[in-house]
Order: structure tokens, then C-alpha cells, then sequence
């Protein structure tokens, strides 16, 4: 097999973004995905809205345009799909990488179907496919949901939301509008300060005027059947219960990282070494991009910010040759 100048890992976003910008330089590259076109994309719920305006989406300077300031889902898939197709980006789809290997200066790429070797690796694998687990009896019931799709599956049903984020308030909104019975479990005093700002407003409403159950400072310590026991300050309770969506976030995977050598941070926050002039981890030859340099902040990094990462990344393996 011919070596490659660069393989990109992960179809997101930014991942076709490091493609776009490999094509126009003329290095020879792939990029692998573990599903479909920007997968974690695909997997939002269907009626997402980006917290973005359409502009601050568009990747090497391609209109995004969408019926809303704010695109949803929808478009947003149609939108990187065309990107994709329209420029013939060499992208290997449902073929999931299961090891990269460093040897004598070149990398060697084994994935579910094929074999690779280049001379540079982009990681560029966000952080939605490992959810931040409860870790309490229970959680593995087949009524536990770590992801959110559509609201009408919960229609008629009792319906605990875990978290104060905007996937979790989202989620809520929506059941309860398509006729759910929902309480929302939340560990601090309030709905997260980082909500849309034209949605916060709304679930708020909704909780004062007794639409929406919350139970503030509260944690599940149980999952049960027919009920989820909460840990609230006024002390244990028993709530009746069909549906759990316990959205608490994700994380980057930390463990195939590691095996990768890239060095993480000893506290909570796990942040990779990366040079941010170059984007080029402590492993020469090998870079991160987007979300997943921010390790556990997820918040931090966005298409919007990080976009830029596939121009830097680009013009530092060019310099290097």
C-alpha cells in the first residue's frame, strides 16, 4: 500500500474539514469513520437546533445556508454531506480504527476493514460516544437511555430527564410537549447558566408553573422497574417511573488516546498535550483537532472555534517536509 501524507480520524465536521484542507494542498490523505457521514451528528436528536448561527458552522468558507439563523439537524447533515460529496473527499465510512502505531517515523493504521501507513495522523473523534455513567444500581435496565433521538417514543409515559444541560433540557421540553409526564433531575441548585438562551427562559416557565417536575440538589441513587429512588434534601424518596434519559454528558475516549501515547493531564479535567501553534501532540506526527482537545470540557472546543484547526495542522506538515 502506498504511504499516505496524512490519515484523518473521524467524519465529523472537523475531520472534513482536515480533508478539505489536505485536498487543497495537495497532500494524499483518508479519512476514516467509524459510521456515517459526521456521525455524532447523526446520532443528535432529530429536533436539534445548534446554539451556532449557520455562518459560524460553514467549514473552508462554504455557505451554510438554512431556513433559521440557528440550522437544525437536518440541515446541518444535508449541509456537511454535500461538502463531502461534492468534493470528492476520500472517506472511508463504517470502518472504525483499532490501532495506530508508531514505527520508524511512519504511522501504521489497522481498522475493521483495511490497513494504512502515513506519515502524519489527525484525531479528530470528538467526544460523543462515551457517556458520563451514573454508576448506581440500575443503570444498566433496559429502560435507561444515555442518548436522546425523539420525543414521541416517551409520549404517555413517566419520564425522568438526568442533567441541567442543553441536551437534557431539550429533551425535556419536547416529551413534555409530545405528552410525557417528566421530571427533571438536577445535582445543583438551577438549569444550567450554559443553556440556549431562548430556551432557558421556556423550561424555567414551564418548572414555576408546574408543567415540568424538578427536584433541585437531587441525585438517583437507584433505578428500579417501576420507580427511581432520589437522594433530594428532603431526604430519600421513591418516584414512580417508565423512562430514564440520564443525559450527563460525554467524554472523548481517553483510553484509545493513551495508546496512542499522547500524554493527558493528571486532574479532572484529563487535557491532551498539544502544541496550539502547530496542533501537534507529544507525539511528532501526530495531531489532535476540535472538540477533543479540550479533554473533559467539552464546552470548550466547537466547530465554530476549532474549524481553524485543519488550516494550522495543513501549513505545519507542509513546513515540515
Amino acid at each position: 500500500m502506498d504511504k499516505l501524507d496524512i490519515v484523518i480520524v473521524g467524519g465529523g465536521p472537523i475531520g472534513i474539514a482536515c480533508g478539505l484542507e489536505a485536498q487543497k494542498k495537495g497532500l494524499t490523505y483518508v479519512i476514516i469513520e467509524k459510521g456515517p457521514i459526521v456521525n455524532s451528528l447523526f446520532n443528535y436528536p432529530v429536533n436539534m437546533q445548534f446554539f451556532s448561527s449557520s455562518e459560524k458552522l460553514e467549514i473552508d468558507e462554504i455557505p451554510f445556508i438554512s431556513k433559521e439563523a440557528k440550522p437544525k439537524r437536518d440541515e446541518a447533515l444535508e449541509y456537511y454531506r454535500r461538502i463531502v460529496t461534492s468534493n470528492k473527499l476520500d472517506i472511508h465510512l463504517f470502518e472504525r480504527v483499532e490501532s495506530v502505531i508508531k514505527q520508524n517515523d511512519v504511522f501504521a493504521v489497522t481498522t475493521t476493514k483495511s490497513n494504512y501507513v502515513s506519515n502524519n495522523v489527525i484525531i479528530a473523534t470528538g467526544f460523543y460516544d462515551i457517556p458520563n455513567k451514573l454508576n448506581i444500581p440500575g443503570e444498566e435496565l433496559p429502560k435507561v437511555s444515555h442518548y436522546y433521538k425523539d420525543p414521541h417514543f416517551y409520549a404517555g409515559q413517566k419520564l425522568a430527564v438526568i442533567g441541567a444541560s442543553n441536551s437534557a433540557i431539550d429533551a425535556a421540553l419536547e416529551c413534555y410537549r409530545k405528552g410525557a409526564e417528566v421530571s427533571l433531575i438536577i445535582r445543583g441548585p438551577e438549569v444550567g447558566q450554559r443553556v440556549k438562551y431562548w430556551v432557558r427562559p421556556d423550561i424555567i416557565n414551564r418548572i414555576e408553573e408546574g408543567s415540568i417536575n424538578a427536584f433541585y440538589n437531587t441525585n438517583v441513587t437507584e433505578i428500579k422497574d417501576e420507580e427511581i429512588i432520589l437522594n433530594s434534601p428532603e431526604g430519600t424518596r421513591s418516584l414512580p417511573n417508565d423512562f430514564v434519559l440520564a443525559l450527563t454528558g460525554y467524554k472523548p475516549n481517553f483510553e484509545f488516546l493513551e495508546k496512542l501515547g499522547i500524554q493527558l493531564s493528571d486532574d479532572e479535567k484529563r487535557l491532551p498535550a498539544y502544541d496550539p501553534d502547530t496542533m501537534e501532540s507529544n507525539v511528532e506526527g501526530l495531531y489532535l483537532a476540535g472538540v477533543i482537545c479540550g479533554g473533559m470540557e467539552t464546552h470548550k472546543w466547537f466547530i465554530e472555534n476549532s474549524r481553524v484547526h485543519a488550516k494550522i495542522i495543513a501549513q505545519h506538515i507542509l513546513d515540515s517536509r
